[in-house]
C-alpha cells in the first residue's frame, strides 16, 4: 500500500537524482547562483540534510557539540548506511564563533524544546532576512518563529529517518517518500527555490501552498508510535506482534484523526500506512522504534511534550475526548522519569 498524496495547491515536484557514494565537498556542483544556508543542529536529521544540501548550496552548520563540529572540520560529515559519503562543510559550535553572515535559508533541526534559545543565540549574527524552515518533529515551532521574528517562516515535514552515531557521523536509517514544504508565513513563490534545491540535492520535495496534511499525517504517526516505543522500551516487534499493543496503536490513531478533523486539516494520506504495511509484510519489520525511545536510552529529553502532549492539549481546547492517547502520554511521563532517575542513580 502505496502514499496516496493529493495536490495541494501550486506544487512543484521533481525526480530526485540516484543516491551516489563517495566524497563530496561543498564544491562539486556548480549552478549559476549558490543559495547559501544555515542548519542549525546537526545531529540526526540536521546532518543528512546538510551532507545533501551541500552538493547544491554553500552549507554551514552550527551544532553546540563541540565534539561534532571539530570532527566534522578535521573530517567532514560521514553518513553511513542508506548513504555513504563523507562532506566538507563550515561547522561552527556557537553564533559568536561563526560571525555575522549572510543566509538565504536557516534551516532549525534542533528539538522543539530547544526552538526559542537556538533562534535567539543566532539572530544577531544573521545579515539580510534569510526563511526560517522548521522540518522537526514536534508542533508549534512554526508559530514560535513566527511570533519571536519577523522573517518569513516555512514549515514542512520529511520522511527520512537517521540516527547521530558520535562526533562527525550519522547514520542513514531510512530514506523515505517526497518531503513536503510550504509557507507558515510569506508566498509559497518565496521558498519555491529550496524546494527545487532539495529536490536536486537528492532529497524530493514537493513545495505546497499549505503542507499541513502532510504535516500531520507524519506528526500523528509520530505521536502514537514515539510514546509507545519508549514504553516498550525500543523493542520495534513489540509494537507489532503483541496484539493488545496493536489495538492501543489503532485507538490511539483514531483519537488523533479526530483531532485534526476538528482543526479542518484533510489529512494527505493515511497516518498508519507504513504501520500497515509492516503488518501485512509489505514492508520489512525494522530494529527502529523511534527517536523517543533512542533519546531515553541515551538520557537525552524527549519530545514528547512537543509530540503527544501538544495533541493532548489541543484535544482539550477542542473539547475532543481523547483518553486512550491522554493515558499513553501519562505511561510515557512516567517512562521518562523512571529512565532519569535510573541514570542519576548510576
Amino acid at each position: 500500500m502505496g502514499r496516496n498524496f493529493s495536490t495541494m495547491g501550486s506544487m512543484i515536484n521533481a525526480a530526485g537524482p540516484a543516491r551516489d557514494k563517495g566524497y563530496h565537498a561543498a564544491g562539486v556542483f556548480r549552478m549559476a547562483e549558490r543559495r547559501r544556508i544555515l542548519i542549525v543542529g546537526a545531529g540526526a536529521i540536521g546532518g543528512l540534510y546538510a551532507a545533501y544540501l551541500a552538493k547544491v548550496a554553500e552549507v554551514a552548520v552550527l551544532d553546540a557539540n563541540r565534539a561534532h563540529v571539530e570532527v566534522i572540520r578535521k573530517d567532514g560529515l560521514k553518513l553511513t548506511g542508506c548513504t555513504e559519503s563523507a562532506t566538507k562543510l563550515a561547522a561552527f559550535a556557537s553564533a559568536a564563533e561563526m560571525g555575522k553572515r549572510p543566509f538565504d535559508a536557516v534551516i532549525i533541526l534542533v528539538k522543539s524544546q530547544a526552538t526559542e534559545a537556538a533562534f535567539a543565540s543566532i539572530r544577531p549574527a544573521l545579515e539580510g532576512r534569510p526563511v526560517l524552515v522548521t522540518f522537526q518533529n514536534g508542533m508549534g515551532n512554526e508559530e514560535l518563529l513566527a511570533r519571536i521574528s519577523d522573517l518569513d517562516v516555512a514549515h514542512g515535514v520529511s520522511f527520512e529517518a537517521a540516527r547521530y552515531d558520535g562526533p562527525g557521523r550519522v547514520h542513514h536509517l531510512v530514506h523515505g517518500e517526497d518531503s513536503w514544504l510550504g509557507p507558515a508565513r510569506g508566498k509559497v513563490e518565496s521558498i519555491a527555490w529550496l524546494g527545487e534545491l532539495m529536490t536536486r540535492s537528492g532529497l524530493p520535495t514537493k513545495v505546497v501552498a499549505d503542507p499541513r496534511g502532510a504535516i500531520w499525517g507524519k506528526f500523528i504517526f509520530n505521536s502514537v508510535m514515539n510514546p509507545i516505543g519508549a514504553i516498550v522500551q525500543g523493542v520495534n516487534a513489540a509494537r507489532y506482534e503483541v496484539p493488545e499493543m496493536r489495538a492501543l496503536i489503532d485507538d490511539m490513531a483514531t483519537e488523533c484523526v479526530r483531532v485534526a478533523e476538528a482543526l479542518g486539516i484533510k489529512l494527505e494520506f493515511d497516518p498508519m500506512y507504513l504501520v500497515k504495511k509492516i503488518r501485512s509484510g509489505e514492508a520489512p519489520l525494522t530494529k527502529h522504534a523511534g527517536s523517543m525511545a533512542q533519546d531515553i536510552e541515551a538520557g537525552r529529553e524527549t519530545e514528547l511534550e512537543a509530540m503527544t502532549g501538544y495533541i493532548v492539549r489541543k484535544a482539550e481546547e477542542l473539547g475532543v475526548p481523547m483518553p486512550v492517547t491522554e493515558s499513553v502520554y501519562r505511561m510515557a511521563k512516567g517512562v521518562e522519569y523512571a529512565a532519569r532517575a535510573k541514570r542519576a542513580d548510576g
